[in-house]
């Protein structure tokens, strides 16, 4: 079962990543309390807002049932508890509580409303670029888990240092890839 799960681990790291999170772990968070973070990022190219029906679910149950799924390891293209990336994690969540999204973080991108860093909540999504901070698309996405006076964590899947389903707080890697947050729950 070790050798299962280093070869696994293995081959994720040799995998491109829709996470582009190759260094997100055991970084400290840096965004400050009470302190709006701000996307650099210009988006580039055209992409299709979509509508995502929420229904009645409880974006803190919804919450609660992902952070069950902490230490489920990375796939790229997967999208089940053997392995998800970080889209298939989203999918896998929200398809728990019949709720239909998009497959790829890309197409995340104009679902829901923006809404700023400081008045985020647990549920909202966050999205990141990937690996590339200037490529102007989403490629990578978590759920916010925690906003602590603008201080923010969210659980995502990722290729990285975490190498899996796991809760980061904004470090310097994600506040450059940073492109916004949206909220989809009333």
């Amino acid at each position: 079962m070790m050798k299962q799960w280093f070869f696994l681990c293995a081959v994720a790291t040799l995998l491109a990543s829709c996470a582009g999170s190759r260094k997100s772990s055991g970084s400290k968070p840096v965004n400050k309390p009470h302190t709006a973070i701000q996307s650099q990022v210009r988006l580039k190219g055209k992409v299709k807002p979509v509508q995502i029906n929420t229904r009645s679910v409880d974006p803190d149950e919804l919450v609660t049932f992902a952070e069950g799924l902490v230490g489920v390891p990375y796939k790229y293209g997967g999208m089940s508890i053997k392995g998800m990336d970080c889209s298939g994690f989203i999918g896998y969540v929200f398809n728990k509580y019949n709720i239909k999204v998009p497959r790829v973080s890309k197409d995340f991108t104009y679902a829901g409303r923006a809404v700023g860093s400081l008045d985020s909540r647990r549920g909202d999504l966050i999205l990141f670029t990937g690996s590339n901070p200037n490529s102007g698309e989403v490629g990578h996405m978590g759920i916010i888990t925690e906003n602590k006076k603008g201080v923010l964590r969210f659980i995502h899947s990722a290729s990285g240092g975490n190498r899996g389903v796991s809760i980061t707080g904004m470090n310097a890697y994600f506040l450059e890839r940073f492109v916004k947050i949206i909220r989809i729950f009333p």
